[in-house]
């Protein structure tokens, strides 16, 4: 009697259920503009983003729904949703559901004076889609995506970031910044590419590292060392669009090595720094 052989993965099968995971998504795709002091991007991800803004943005959600953390609190982005960030604001996505689309416009700091006059102001961070402060800003958004002319388009600048300025933020909803974070921020920012070591930051701000790390994260979104790093990267785009070859950068920002400043470029802003150079 010949005996059967078992095969030894029987009981362990994997049953095929004909399902095959969906790739990510990420596409950015860059728009038009014929007004100086503009870049407009549209951008269609599921994948949550987690940074620190570079610049003065306006986005508008064109599709999809999702969770985000910023100044202090969460918010909800949805269709007709318009965002508005400074410099330095991070934002930390905590959900997104399906694919979030997005048109993004990036001003220049030259089109901002007229809210800059006004330091102890804010612009109002979330508009609803029917805020009727929110107008000009898609108005904007609107000429963007028509591919407007130059005049209309300036004509267009103008209102918005006159209505930003009359909707600016008298009493911000989201978290003040205490004392000792608004400190430790400052010296992060001033001694970007130096050694600062944690204990020296928590002296500085005035509480023990325990504190400080704690209440960092709490009102800014991230803690110390991941800031740093967003700077760091920020920085080296900067240098990236002025021409500073890659290779020239990572001592510059506080890095040791290439292989390092390559690691957290690829992290946060998905491409390499050759790469971001040649399509800046």
């Amino acid at each position: 009697m010949t005996s059967r052989q078992e095969c030894p993965s029987r009981g362990r099968r994997r049953r095929y259920t004909g399902r095959v995971a969906a790739a990510p998504t990420h596409r950015i795709e860059r728009l038009p503009v014929a007004a100086p002091g503009l870049v407009a991007l549209r951008s269609h991800s599921d994948q949550r983003y987690t940074g620190v803004k570079d610049a003065h943005l306006l986005s508008r959600f064109e599709a999809g729904t999702s969770e985000f953390w910023t100044r202090g609190r969460e918010w909800q982005g949805r269709p007709g949703v318009i965002v508005v960030h400074e410099p330095g604001d991070v934002q930390r996505d905590l959900r997104r559901r399906g694919t979030v689309t997005y048109q993004l416009i990036r001003l220049a700091p030259s089109l901002l004076e007229e809210i800059e006059r006004v330091p102890s102001r804010r612009p109002q961070a979330w508009f609803a889609p029917e805020d009727p402060r929110a107008a000009a800003l898609h108005r904007l958004h609107d000429a963007v995506a028509a591919g407007s002319d130059r005049f209309e388009l300036e004509c267009a600048i103008t209102e918005a970031i006159d209505a930003l300025a009359h909707a600016a933020a008298t009493t911000e909803h989201g978290q003040t910044l205490t004392r000792p974070v608004r400190r430790a921020l400052e010296l992060i920012r001033e001694q970007i590419a130096d050694t600062l070591t944690l204990d020296e930051l928590a002296r500085q701000a005035g509480l023990d590292k325990f504190h400080l790390c704690r209440a960092f994260r709490a009102q800014v979104g991230m803690p110390p060392h991941a800031y740093r790093t967003q700077l760091r990267i920020m920085r080296a785009k900067v240098m990236l669009r002025a021409g500073v070859q890659p290779k020239d950068i990572a001592p510059r920002v506080g890095l040791y090595a290439q292989s390092q400043l390559n690691r957290h470029f690829r992290r946060i802003v998905s491409m390499t720094p050759g790469q971001f150079a040649r399509d800046a």
